[in-house]
């Protein structure tokens, strides 16, 4: 342990080479996906390039935080390790901050400036001539060329399913809270139950959310070629259902590790930044009901 005190050096390692690879492939996939789905093409390969990417992700993932585990386990790490884990975190967390936030931005930007500038109003009104007639509402389900983009229907009420959700997503911030607490104090039997409740709370979210995807799509009209609401729409909850997807494997994945035993009260980072990322999902889904459904 002495010997790892001030800079522990990891052995050399296959996994970021295939992480590479896998968010490639992964990428590629999404983006060939998406490209045939405008372009009206019947068959694509992109699905299946997306899970591939996806598989070969999932095996990185097993891997890398395999050896850190076994590493953790065996005593190789010291408090500077302990300390350059918390800034790798706290950065990760950060990028995802930023990550919504360029979604955010475009969702303000098209409803405070560009969605009115087509409407005729404001400095550059004068776009106002590429759709002569165009009334700019938001949400906005006349689009200004519905036979290209015809909007939905209706919008879905934030006061039923989505209002459910944020009670959930609410909820399990604090039972992952109660978690964290009885872990310090060494209470494994409410640490379980409560991280157990915690997964529990997070994996109703993600199926009360598909059932509101079914009902938007085939109910109301919305999707994501409904014009800029649909698309914006979709881009925000899609991206933060896919990181409570992986939140909620991340807890799972704790709680696996806490009935074998791993984590004490003093050392348990592993499960702390599980604990910090399913906060930050928290946040960003009330930020989401309340710019996307609501206002």
């Amino acid at each position: 342990m002495a010997t790892h005190e001030h800079y522990y050096v990891p052995a050399q390692s296959k996994w970021p080479i295939i992480a590479t690879l896998g968010m490639l492939t992964t990428v590629f996939g999404l983006g060939t996906w998406f490209n045939d789905l405008s372009a009206n093409k019947p068959e694509s390969h992109g699905p299946w390039i997306f899970f591939v990417g996806g598989l070969i992700l999932a095996y990185m993932l097993f891997g890398w935080f395999g050896n850190v585990i076994r590493e953790s386990r065996g005593g190789l790490y010291s408090a500077q390790m302990d300390r350059s884990f918390r800034w790798g975190m706290s950065w990760f967390i950060f990028s995802e901050v930023m990550f919504f936030a360029a979604f955010f931005g475009a969702l303000f930007y098209i409803r405070m400036w560009a969605g009115p500038w087509l409407g005729g109003e404001g400095d550059k009104g004068i776009a106002n001539m590429l759709w002569p007639g165009f009334q700019y509402t938001w949400p906005l389900l006349e689009t200004p060329d519905p036979k290209l983009f015809p909007g939905p229907k209706e919008v879905i009420s934030p006061w039923h399913l989505p209002l459910i959700n944020t009670i959930l997503l609410v909820t399990s911030s604090f039972t992952v809270t109660f978690a964290h607490h009885a872990l310090k104090k060494n209470h494994r039997g409410a640490l379980k139950a409560w991280l157990a409740l915690t997964i529990l709370l997070g994996a109703s979210f993600l199926v009360l959310q598909g059932y509101e995807y079914h009902e938007a799509y085939s109910e109301l009209g919305l999707t994501l070629g409904s014009g800029i609401y649909g698309a914006t729409f979709f881009m925000l909850t899609g991206f933060h259902g896919a990181h409570v997807t992986m939140g909620t494997i991340i807890l799972t994945v704790m709680l696996v590790r806490i009935l074998r035993g791993h984590f004490d009260a003093d050392k348990h980072f592993g499960f702390e930044a599980a604990s910090w990322y399913w906060h930050f999902v928290d946040v960003v889904w009330i930020g989401l009901f309340i710019f996307v459904y609501v206002l």
